[in-house]
């Protein structure tokens, strides 16, 4: 096979039949479980009215509800995890996949604990000349 064009031929046809089969490919099933997570994530502090449902995480996680202030992750509008803005363990949904919302409410966490100092709207060397 030292042919230079017996072996362009052999790998545009290979090539070839490389895209016809991936443009026919059957789409990835979704099942409807997970299609219906797929809606809308809010990340925010709890409310008031989040106490019963917090009561109902609390239950389902077996676990007291923690002393303060919660981040919470609602998805579709529905309460299914929450971490202590001090710091602790997360009450999370047994029925309901959760585990990538606990990074986004740990950081979420972090952020509030440890706010940034906001950046004046003067520039420091106006300020000293004035």
């Amino acid at each position: 096979m030292h042919d230079y064009g017996l072996r362009k031929m052999m790998m545009d046809d290979r090539i070839e039949a490389l895209r016809r089969d991936a443009f026919h490919a059957p789409a990835p099933a979704v099942s409807t479980a997970s299609a219906a997570r797929l809606g809308e994530l809010e990340l925010r502090l709890c409310k008031a009215a989040d106490d019963p449902a917090l009561e109902r995480l609390s239950a389902l996680a077996e676990q007291p509800i923690p002393f303060g202030r919660l981040v919470v992750a609602l998805c579709d509008g529905d309460l299914v995890a929450a971490v202590p803005l001090a710091g602790g363990n997360a009450l999370r949904d047994p029925f309901v996949k959760t585990a990538h919302l606990l990074p986004l409410l740990q950081m979420r966490a972090a952020q509030l604990r440890q706010p940034n100092p906001r950046t004046p709207l003067v520039p420091r060397f106006f300020r000293r000349h004035a």
